[in-house]
């Protein structure tokens, strides 16, 4: 490193026209100790050193510090350190070589690297660091040294971020408005405080569409930005565009940051136009996503999204997916509580989001009570007796079992649990069957007590005894 900093300080300084004289570099005195130098650059005004955090020897996760010695003299300091709260030691319960098979046993390659590191938060927590090679970059993973848990995962790959405007997750929640109307798809007011600036994360850098790791845009035409810029006002096509591509990516993002790296791990195939209908589907045949624009346009409800999400997720899980009309049903209610569980994170007030109402911006084309609800997850319905046949209705039932696990276990363990129990399903499966699936999931992430929990939830909607 310091002998590729003295070639570059030299051509630099052949290359200006007023040569900068850098000056040698010295630590400040007041150093802290916690530190392990990393990197040395020189640039046209000075000198810049890069340090990792450590914590009794062992890299802090996330945690920097750096000096910039100016070519006047004058010091800076950026110091990016962490607390570390609440570690329980510095050695690891699972070795080093039962981390790397773990992660190879799942991404199905062996890591290229792994060190010992610590991961803070309220408790801080040992864990090794593992980099895997992958078809597109790297995946870093985060293993719990002590349980053997995944704490994080994700592809270190850079790719391009554009610029969007959407809504997050729809003008009703966002604004406490239930008198909001379509209004034939009109840009009007009273809905200006409702959009909201947001990165779109994972697009293909070498395009300029919305085509990405996660989300690829069909609609035709397709919306493009050589700056990657995508800003829209609803009453133009390109709009729900990017409010798909954003909540489908973010909705990815979110099954990564459980965990998860192989639950609908693609670019899901999306239209926005061409459907005039007021109804969304998700084709298992060609494993794309269709929203309509009847009534509001389905793509500016994130709501609307994250349910034909949860069809896609299924079906990515368990092939053939909801072939009887119990397993439809547990289809249409996970489609449901996927909507309402992503709306959580944008929404986290409960005393004022009406979280269990679904699809609220949606349902103004179509309902006249308020709040306005295309259906609820917390209706007061039980199996097998209210039962209809109908996989929409039915659903409501299984909804209300799973979000009352999310109520029990807080958002993250039932997730956790929800979509890990999907895995042991069948394409038939009856919704007593899901449910036990559920409950030994929870036992087995969890232990005896979230088990309890996950099946008193069952319980109450009659569908475990």
């Amino acid at each position: 490193m310091k002998k590729t900093s003295l070639v570059l300080a030299s051509v630099l300084a052949t290359c200006l026209t007023t040569a900068v004289a850098l000056p040698a570099y010295a630590a400040p005195a007041a150093l802290p100790g916690d530190l392990r130098q990393i990197q040395i650059r020189h640039s046209l005004t000075g000198t810049h050193t890069w340090y990792q955090q450590t914590y009794q020897g062992i890299p802090v996760f996330g945690g920097y510090y750096a000096t910039h010695k100016g070519t006047d003299g004058t010091v800076t300091v950026d110091d990016g350190r962490v607390p570390v709260k609440g570690l329980a030691g510095t050695a690891a319960a699972l070795t080093e070589q039962r981390a790397r098979t773990s992660v190879a046993g799942r991404l199905g390659e062996q890591p290229a690297d792994s060190e010992l590191v610590i991961v803070p938060g309220t408790t801080a927590k040992l864990a090794w660091k593992t980099l895997t090679p992958a078809d597109r970059g790297t995946i870093r993973s985060l293993v719990d040294a002590a349980s053997g848990a995944v704490l994080r995962e994700e592809n270190t790959a850079r790719e391009a971020n554009g610029t969007g405007q959407v809504f997050d997750p729809n003008p009703v929640v966002a604004l406490q408005n239930e008198t909001l109307t379509d209004q034939d798809d009109a840009d009007y007011p009273a809905l200006a405080p409702a959009y909201r600036r947001v990165v779109l994360r994972h697009l293909d850098p070498g395009k300029d569409t919305l085509q990405g790791s996660y989300a690829n845009n069909l609609s035709e035409p397709a919306v493009t930005s050589a700056r990657r810029v995508y800003k829209y006002q609803r009453d133009e096509p390109g709009f729900e565009q990017v409010n798909a591509y954003h909540s489908i990516t973010s909705a990815e993002d979110y099954i990564h940051r459980l965990g998860f790296i192989d639950v609908n791990n693609e670019a899901q195939d999306y239209y926005t136009t061409g459907f005039t209908d007021d109804n969304s589907y998700y084709d298992p045949s060609v494993d794309a996503i269709t929203f309509g624009t009847g009534g509001v346009d389905d793509a500016e409800d994130n709501e609307v999204i994250w349910h034909e999400y949860g069809h896609a997720i299924q079906d990515d899980q368990v092939p053939g997916f909801g072939e009887s009309e119990e397993a439809g049903s547990i289809g249409e209610g996970f489609g449901d509580y996927w909507a309402v569980t992503m709306s959580q994170a944008t929404s986290p007030n409960t005393a004022v989001t009406p979280w269990a109402c679904v699809m609220d911006w949606d349902a103004t084309s179509y309902t006249d009570d308020e709040p306005h609800c295309l259906r609820r997850t917390d209706t007061a319905k039980v199996y097998p007796d209210d039962l209809e046949g109908e996989v929409h209705a039915d659903g409501e039932i299984w909804s209300h079992a799973i979000w009352d696990v999310n109520r029990a276990l807080g958002r993250t363990k039932a997730n956790r649990v929800i979509l890990e129990a999907q895995f042991r399903f069948t394409p038939d499966v009856t919704m007593p069957q899901a449910a036990e699936a559920t409950v030994a999931t929870a036992r087995l992430l969890y232990g005896a007590r979230a088990a309890a929990q996950t099946r008193k939830a069952f319980q109450d909607r009659g569908i475990l005894a």
